[in-house]
């Protein structure tokens, strides 16, 4: 949905925040808006607060070798999308700003510079580009990923290559009294991104959430949501019942090889840190109707304000070709952002064994697109999880009856996003 500029003007808060952005941003804003104007200063709004701190020392490095000022703007995080819309309303929104997710830039993307020309562009992973309408409007922070991670030295990823193969190597570990798998309790553990195999597995996964969405199709259709549902059967028969499972007890038991395989991305690599493994570990695509591809996408990308004069939006790309393409900018990427690289020209040494198997699928372009970021809001806590709790508690519940049941579940999520 496109949204104007004037709606944005309706906001109740806009009169707080701006005066909350005039304190932040106006001190001199004579000066500033002029060498804004000019090209001589640019200034970055981004949601990372993890970040910030080595966002501004980057910052600090680019102004003293080019003479360019950069200014990073804090942010609170949590209501980061509403203070940028805010700022982008009343003409004080940054140079370069952030975006995590497709529905957001449908919002704003008024706002948004179209980067389909820019030189670096061409470095962006398969797929991984923030795109609307065909172009490019956003370069991806880094790259995060999710499928089976594994025990290298329990299970041979050549042996579960789809659903007849995952549950053999179940009943398998089930006659070794070894958990063959584990689900933790998160909703997006539990549904959120197991779901996402089957929508992404369609031709057009965009389209077909919007299809699903106005009540065009239903899940129960498509065999790819047919045999999630016996995935799911072959789970709540071999695995603890996830939701008796916390996070730290699924990497916990995994970790002291209870468990084969879980379901997970990269970010949990920093949890076997606490653990001394005596192991090797791999992540492994979920072979759902035969998926051999890792799940791979953005947790957020940069973005250029479009509404700026064109000398600042020269002034902001050439900070971005500069981080995106310097050696300097790569090792801020890598090694002080701590990025999985989400560009085909930077190089990674020393990545954990996960984030290492996302970036290898990403540069082998061997990925499966995200498709949750396509889901209504808050679907996946609120409408898919409660369906999927019953489902596991109620073992009468056939797997054709759990996807009528999402199925019932996304038609009230979809009407709720309306």
């Amino acid at each position: 949905m496109k949204a104007s500029k004037s709606l944005w003007g309706s906001l109740l808060l806009v009169p707080f925040l701006l005066t909350a952005c005039g304190e932040d941003d106006s001190g001199e804003n004579g000066l500033d808006e002029e060498a804004e104007s000019a090209g001589e200063r640019i200034t970055i709004f981004q949601d990372k607060v993890e970040i910030s701190d080595q966002l501004e020392e980057l910052a600090a490095e680019y102004t003293e070798e080019t003479g360019v000022e950069v200014e990073v703007w804090g942010t609170t995080g949590s209501d980061y999308f509403q203070q940028l819309q805010v700022r982008l309303n009343s003409n004080q929104g940054p140079s370069i700003f952030s975006i995590q997710q497709y529905t957001e830039l449908e919002r704003i993307h008024s706002y948004a510079y179209d980067m389909s020309d820019e030189d670096y562009v061409q470095y962006i992973a398969q797929d991984m580009e923030l795109e609307y309408e065909g172009n490019i409007y956003g370069v991806p922070y880094g790259l995060e990923g999710f499928g089976l991670v594994y025990n290298k030295d329990l299970v041979d990823p050549s042996e579960v290559t789809d659903y007849e193969s995952f549950v053999q190597t179940l009943q398998r570990f089930e006659d070794e009294d070894i958990n063959g798998i584990s689900l933790a309790d998160n909703s997006f553990f539990m549904i959120g991104h197991l779901s996402n195999y089957p929508f992404s597995l369609q031709d057009d996964n965009y389209e077909f959430v919007q299809q699903l969405n106005n009540g065009e199709i239903s899940l129960t259709d498509y065999e790819e949501f047919q045999e999630l549902g016996l995935f799911m059967e072959a789970i709540r028969d071999y695995a603890p019942n996830p939701m008796e499972v916390s996070y730290d007890r699924q990497i916990g038991d995994f970790a002291t090889g209870q468990t084969a395989m879980i379901h997970q991305g990269n970010w949990a690599a920093p949890m076997f840190d606490d653990y001394e493994l005596d192991f090797e570990i791999g992540m492994m695509p979920f072979p759902l109707s035969g998926n051999d591809k890792l799940a791979v996408g953005v947790a957020s990308s940069w973005v250029i304000n479009n509404d700026k004069s064109d000398e600042e939006i020269q002034a902001a790309n050439d900070f971005l070709e500069w981080m995106f393409t310097s050696e300097r900018g790569h090792e801020y990427i890598v090694e002080e952002f701590e990025f999985v690289p989400a560009l085909t020209n930077i190089e990674a040494d020393n990545l954990d064994p996960l984030s290492q198997e996302v970036l290898d699928a990403a540069n082998a372009e061997q990925t499966l697109p995200w498709s949750h970021i396509y889901y209504p809001a808050n679907s996946v806590r609120n409408n898919l999880l409660p369906p999927t709790e019953e489902f596991f508690l109620d073992d009468s519940i056939t797997p054709e009856e759990y996807i009528e049941n999402l199925d019932e579940a996304w038609d009230v999520a979809a009407e709720e996003d309306e």
